[in-house]
């Protein structure tokens, strides 16, 4: 090698490394610091973060297409069963909320007649959804987002077909559909957003479920640090499942209400509309403002996807045999058809969560955590009834439903190469469980996506600011 060789060697090396530099750099520069600390493994849980984002590029479109089918989007809820544990709780305690309406084109295929409506009365009407209701009426001035119930009489019809396909199952969650107070409810025209429902009903409702049901110490725990030198690093896998996936259910409830939160343009003070807040997103998870917890908890939405996704894929042989009727035969088939190809983009990544090194060790003693886990978790999804806004309780209760189907499915058995027979009895579910199932694995999956789309906000705002 001449000199000349040499010199040219080594200052293309001294390029090289202050260019690499710079652009290590700027991405720091970039990135807000809960986006530069959201990597590697996810804990207790076989893949990381860059794992669950790649394998979403090919869950988040079909379940986007999934919910969206009538099977998925009509549940029989009922919401006011009241609230079991305060009687002071409050249903009408928020302001200007109201549900979007449904246009005609946007109405179900069972809902028309040669591409008119079948109904003189138009159930999406502006009079029709404006109708006096009493003090909770929507748009009234106590309104707390009441949920749309209106199904027509020939859809309720068709639905109570759908019972016929439906398994006796009792598990920790009931939604109480068989009540004489249950109403169907599209899920479609009831968004989850941010309605205004915060302050101390809202708190209340997250601190008795991680108070009193996620198994943390009586002792408050404000920093992670202390979180993870008191709770996670010594007590047992069961329990530390039970607050992830509590912590992560939180997080993207958190996530979903900032992305669709309403803004308002300087410019258009008067014409406030739904879309993604950063700042909002920022302020719920800033490492500083909640010391530390801020990435903890958006690492837990990783963790609580992982699970249910897991829960999803190992009763691949249940969807390979279940039929998911409405009486569209086409449309069936298509759900169908969706499912398992979601089963099968989901092997990319088939190490997700390991539910076989849960309640191991002496049978007695895992017999007693796994039903004092299931109690604890029917716990749960009782609190969701004392949630004061009528919308959140819905999906409030929707996404424990889903979860629990979740667990379910989990812990019934480790033997799935073919449906187990439990108790002499064949694995089942009701439909509203599989309804809840894969209604919160979406918004699991749309909270991540979220997470991506926040990111890139919040570089080409801190690219505008340098």
């Amino acid at each position: 090698m001449n000199l000349c060789t040499g010199n040219l060697a080594k200052y293309l090396s001294v390029f090289i490394f202050y260019a690499l530099y710079y652009i290590f750099n700027l991405h720091c520069l970039l990135s807000s610091p809960f986006f530069k600390n959201l990597s590697g493994q996810v804990d207790d849980c076989c893949c990381s973060i860059e794992d669950v984002a790649k394998l979403n590029l090919h869950i988040y479109p079909r379940l986007t297409n999934l919910v969206q089918r009538n099977y998925f989007k009509y549940v029989k809820i009922n919401l006011h069963t009241g609230c079991p544990f305060w009687p002071d709780w409050n249903q009408c305690a928020i302001k200007d909320c109201s549900v979007d309406k449904c246009l005609e084109d946007e109405l179900p295929i069972g809902l028309k007649k040669n591409g008119k409506s079948k109904y003189t009365e138009n159930k999406y009407s502006e009079e029709a959804n404006t109708e006096d209701k009493g003090p909770c009426a929507v748009g009234s001035e106590e309104s707390l987002g009441d949920v749309d119930h209106n199904i027509s009489d020939d859809q309720r019809e068709a639905l109570k077909e759908w019972s016929e396909y439906d398994a006796d199952s009792s598990y920790t969650v009931d939604l109480d559909e068989d009540s004489k107070d249950a109403k169907w409810v599209d899920l479609i025209l009831n968004p989850e957003k941010f309605t205004g429902y915060t302050g101390q009903g809202a708190n209340r409702i997250w601190i008795a479920i991680y108070k009193e049901n996620c198994f943390l110490p009586e002792k408050r725990m404000k920093t992670f640090d202390e979180l993870q030198s008191v709770f996670l690093s010594k007590t047992c896998l069961e329990k530390r499942v039970f607050y992830r996936t509590m912590s992560g259910l939180h997080a993207s409830i958190n996530i979903d209400l900032s992305y669709n939160s309403l803004i308002t343009d300087p410019r258009f003070p008067s014409k406030p509309q739904w879309g993604p807040d950063l700042e909002d997103f920022e302020r719920r998870f800033d490492p500083v403002a909640t010391k530390g917890n801020g990435p903890h908890w958006l690492k837990n939405l990783y963790f609580t996807y992982l699970l249910t996704l897991r829960a999803v894929t190992k009763a691949a042989p249940y969807w390979k045999e279940a039929v998911f009727f409405t009486g569209d035969e086409k449309e069936d088939k298509e759900v169908k058809q969706i499912i398992l190809e979601l089963i099968k983009s989901s092997k990319t990544c088939p190490s997700t969560f390991d539910e076989t090194q849960m309640f191991t060790g002496d049978p007695a003693k895992a017999n007693a955590l796994k039903e004092e886990f299931r109690l604890h978790f029917k716990n749960v999804t009782r609190i969701m009834d004392c949630v004061g806004c009528e919308k959140c309780r819905l999906w409030g209760k929707l996404q424990t439903h889903g979860l629990a189907t979740a667990m379910k499915i989990l812990f019934s058995s480790d033997k799935w190469d073919k449906i187990p027979v439990i108790n002499g009895k064949r694995f089942s579910l009701r439909r509203t469980e599989i309804v809840g199932l894969f209604n919160v694995l979406n918004k699991l999956s749309h909270s991540v996506h979220y997470i991506g789309e926040f990111k890139k906000m919040s570089e080409r705002k801190n690219r505008k600011e340098l």
